[in-house]
C-alpha cells in the first residue's frame, strides 16, 4: 500500500512535469494569454494534487521524493527561452558591462558609450527587429537597430548582490551561450533552496512542506525559465531565517545580503524579530543586516558616478506605488472599501499593526511564521502585478506549512498573464487577490478551529 502511494505521487509529478514542458513550449504570453492562463491553471491543479498525495507517502521516502521531484520540475524551465519576461536580458547586459570594467549604474543600455559591448543577440538590427519584445534604439540614418533589454533608456535597478551574481554568471558563461547560463543559475539556486528547506524542516517542521517550493509552478516559470534573480533572495532568506533562532548575527548578516539582492526581502525582517524583548537581541539581527547591506553597496558607490539606486524611484512611480487613484491597478483590495485619499493611511496603519503584532507576539523559534504573515499581508495590500515577486512568498510557505498563502502567488500569476486581455486591470487585481485573501481567511479559520479541537481532545484524554 505504501509503495502504491509513492508511485501515485510520482505519477502526478510526472504529469506536472509534462504539463510544464507543454506550457513552456506553448509560448502564448503574447499570442494566446488566455490559453496560457488555462495551462498555468492545469499545472497548479496537478501541483496541488501531487502535494496532497505526498501526505500519504511514508516519511522515509519523502525527502528523496521532494528533491527528485524538484529536480524534474526545475528542469522543465530549461526547455525554452524566457517566455514571459525579458528581465534576464538586462542581467546578461549588466554582467557584460561589469566585466568590461564599467559600473552598471553609470550608463543606460542605449548609451552610445557602450556600443562596443553590443552583440547581435541583445542588440539585433535590420529585419531581426520585428519581435514584440524588441525596443528600438537610436541608429545612424537608414539603419534599424533595437534591443531585447526592456526599458533601455533607464539605468539598472538591481542592488549590488544581484549585480555580483550577474557578473559571476557572465564570467562562467561560454561565449555565445546567450540566456541559458542564467537559466541554469536559476535552476541551481532553486534546487539549493529546496535543499536548504529540507535541512531547516528536518528539525523544525515537516519535510513534506518543502514540496510547496520544490514543485510549485512559480519556481520553474520565474526562477528558471525567466531566470529572475528573486530566487537568490529567496535562498538567502530561507538560510537566514533558519539561522536566526540560534545564530542571530549570522542570520541577520544573510538577511542584509538578501535585501541587497532585491530589496523586497526587507519585509521578512519583522519576522526575524519575532518575540524579541531585549534591545540587544534585536540589535544582533538588525546591525549585521545593516552592516552587510552597507558594505556590499560601498564598492559600487565608490566605483559609480551615478546613483546606485538607478531607476528605483522611476520604477515605483511607473508601477503606481505612489498613486492611489484610478490610474493604477495597485492597492486594489484597499480601494474596494476605501476612497482613494484614505488608501495610503490605511496601508500604513495595517502594515504597522501587523508588524507590531508579529514582533510582539511572534514565535522566536519560528521566525518564518511571522515573516510569512507580514509578506503575505504586504502582497494583499499592494496587489503587485508581477508574478516573480511571489518566489519569496512561496519559500516562506514552504518553511511554515500554511499552504493557503499559495493562493496569493497564483493571484499574481493570473494578474500578470491576463493583464493584456482584461481591460479593467483594477477589477482583475481585486478579483484575483480577493479570492486569494478569502482563501487565507478560510485557512486561518480552519486552523484556529482545529487548534481548539486539538486542545479539547488533549484535555479530555
Amino acid at each position: 500500500m505504501n509503495g502504491a502511494r509513492t508511485v501515485r505521487t510520482g505519477l502526478l509529478l510526472a504529469a506536472l512535469t509534462a504539463a510544464l514542458v507543454l506550457t513552456f513550449r506553448h509560448d502564448g504570453y503574447h499570442d494566446d494569454p488566455v490559453g496560457l492562463f488555462w495551462r498555468y491553471t492545469a499545472c497548479w491543479l496537478l501541483f496541488a494534487a501531487a502535494v496532497w498525495s505526498l501526505r500519504t507517502v511514508p516519511v522515509r521516502h519523502t525527502a528523496v521524493l521532494v528533491l527528485l521531484g524538484g529536480v524534474a520540475v526545475a528542469a522543465t524551465g530549461l526547455t525554452a527561452a524566457p517566455s514571459t519576461s525579458t528581465d534576464s536580458f538586462r542581467y546578461a547586459w549588466d554582467g557584460r558591462v561589469q566585466a568590461a570594467g564599467i559600473s552598471p549604474y553609470d550608463h543606460t543600455p542605449r548609451d552610445p558609450a557602450l556600443a562596443r559591448l553590443r552583440d547581435p543577440w541583445l542588440f539585433p538590427s535590420g529585419a531581426a527587429c520585428s519581435g514584440v519584445d524588441l525596443t528600438r534604439i537610436p541608429a545612424p540614418a537608414g539603419q534599424v537597430r533595437c534591443t531585447r533589454i526592456n526599458r533601455p533608456a533607464v539605468h539598472t535597478i538591481y542592488p549590488p548582490v544581484a549585480e555580483g551574481y550577474f557578473l559571476l554568471v557572465h564570467a562562467l558563461s561560454p561565449d555565445g551561450s546567450r540566456h541559458k547560463p542564467l537559466q541554469v543559475g536559476g535552476a541551481v539556486l532553486a534546487l539549493g533552496t529546496t535543499v536548504a528547506l529540507l535541512l531547516v524542516l528536518r528539525g523544525r517542521g515537516d519535510v513534506r512542506w518543502a514540496a510547496y517550493w520544490a514543485w510549485c509552478p512559480v519556481v520553474p516559470v520565474e526562477a528558471v525559465d525567466n531566470a529572475h534573480v528573486d530566487v537568490l533572495g529567496a535562498l538567502l532568506v530561507v538560510v537566514a531565517l533558519g539561522l536566526v533562532p540560534r545564530h542571530r548575527v549570522r542570520g541577520g548578516a544573510l538577511l542584509g545580503a538578501a535585501v541587497a539582492t532585491k530589496l523586497l526581502p526587507a519585509v521578512v525582517v519583522p519576522g526575524a524579530l519575532s518575540g524579541v524583548r531585549r534591545v540587544r537581541d534585536a540589535a544582533a539581527v538588525l546591525l549585521p543586516a545593516a552592516a552587510v547591506t552597507a558594505l556590499v553597496y560601498l564598492p559600487y558607490v565608490l566605483w559609480s558616478r551615478d546613483s546606485v539606486l538607478g531607476y528605483l524611484g522611476g520604477y515605483l512611480t511607473e508601477e503606481g506605488y505612489d498613486d492611489t487613484s484610478s490610474a493604477t491597478d495597485r492597492f486594489a483590495l484597499l480601494r474596494l472599501v476605501l476612497p482613494d485619499d484614505r488608501v495610503l493611511p490605511a496601508l500604513a496603519v495595517v502594515s504597522v499593526a501587523v508588524v507590531g503584532w508579529v514582533v510582539w507576539r511572534g514565535d522566536p523559534d519560528r521566525p518564518w511564521s511571522g515573516a510569512l504573515v507580514v509578506t503575505g499581508t504586504v502582497f494583499l495590500l499592494l496587489t503587485p502585478g508581477y508574478s516573480w515577486y511571489a518566489l519569496l512568498l512561496v519559500a516562506l510557505v514552504a518553511l511554515d506549512g500554511r499552504w493557503e498563502w499559495l493562493g496569493v502567488a497564483s493571484a499574481g500569476a493570473a494578474v500578470y498573464v491576463l493583464a493584456s486581455v482584461v481591460d479593467d486591470g483594477y477589477a482583475l487585481g481585486a478579483t484575483a487577490y480577493g479570492v486569494a485573501g478569502g482563501a487565507v481567511l478560510v485557512g486561518w479559520g480552519v486552523r484556529r478551529r482545529g487548534g481548539r479541537g486539538a486542545t479539547v481532545r488533549t484535555a479530555v484524554s
